[in-house]
């Protein structure tokens, strides 16, 4: 079953230029999304591309001057705002990229501890992520920017939510940590729960996600199995797919000249925007 399904989603922002005429940026374009029960999609590229906006969008959280067209359907329902404000945070739950989604005046323990939560399994997830006893004592401020990241993955952990949104979850922390944190992603996958992974380490992704979407300049470029991109340049069609693929550790980080790949894109008559 199909836990969500994004088609034609547009994004732009109404904006003043310097004549302060109105006019639309468009930042996303016609983006396709669909995430099954028990997958991992991860959505890949580099930072400032629009993979955030995506995410916001999803969940019904961008600013006013947002101009967004789509159809959302979570588990085969069409949502409008209305219903995103009520499944926001229940069935359907955030990993942001900032920490200022935490409630100052709480404490972690007051923040991530529900009614509905069994104390046992609380204190075993909040142990795995490294918190002392100590630690779930604390305000947000008193936390460094990495432990502040792992207060909001733990909420998602211990969330009963069907569809997970992570934005760029492991920034901030140890590369031991890191794997831990997606490992856990993986588990919520192998229990049913979809999850939408956005990230800019494709390297990580690629050991949790099922698929991979590739995404540049507010458009998805390609979209794969992990599996298949893994495998090589035989099995990927778009040249920033290779690109990123040439860039993996295992490949001796190789680097490739982004006029080369458009002049690539062009031979094969593939889409490679102008970022500007």
């Amino acid at each position: 079953m199909n836990i969500l399904e994004v088609k034609n989603l547009n994004i732009g922002f109404n904006m003043y230029d310097k004549l302060l005429n109105q006019k639309l940026y468009q930042m996303v374009f016609d983006l396709n999304v669909t995430i099954k029960k028990g997958e991992i999609l991860a959505i890949a590229g580099s930072s400032g591309s629009g993979k955030s906006l995506m995410a916001h969008a999803i969940l019904g959280i961008l600013p006013k001057n947002t101009v967004v067209s789509a159809e959302i359907k979570f588990k085969n329902e069409i949502v409008d705002e209305d219903r995103l404000s009520q499944l926001r945070g229940k069935e359907i739950t955030f990993v942001p990229q900032s920490i200022a989604y935490l409630d100052p005046l709480m404490t972690i323990e007051d923040q991530l501890m529900r009614k509905d939560i069994n104390k046992q399994d609380f204190f075993k997830v909040m142990d795995t992520l490294g918190f002392t006893k100590a630690d779930l004592g604390k305000y947000p401020f008193q936390l460094s920017g990495g432990m502040a990241r792992r207060v909001l993955i733990a909420n998602t952990i211990l969330s009963k939510a069907d569809l997970i949104i992570a934005d760029e979850p492991t920034p901030g922390l140890s590369l031991d940590l890191a794997i831990e944190v997606l490992n856990h992603f993986r588990n919520m996958a192998n229990d049913g729960r979809g999850i939408l992974l956005i990230s800019h380490d494709i390297d990580l992704v690629c050991n949790i996600a099922d698929r991979m979407s590739i995404f540049y300049g507010g458009h998805i470029l390609e979209t794969l199995n992990t599996k298949d991109f893994l495998k090589g340049e035989k099995y990927i069609r778009h040249p920033l797919t290779k690109a990123f693929w040439k860039a993996l550790p295992q490949n001796d980080f190789e680097e490739t000249d982004i006029e080369d790949i458009r002049l690539q894109c062009k031979k094969l008559n593939l889409e490679l925007p102008i970022l500007e």
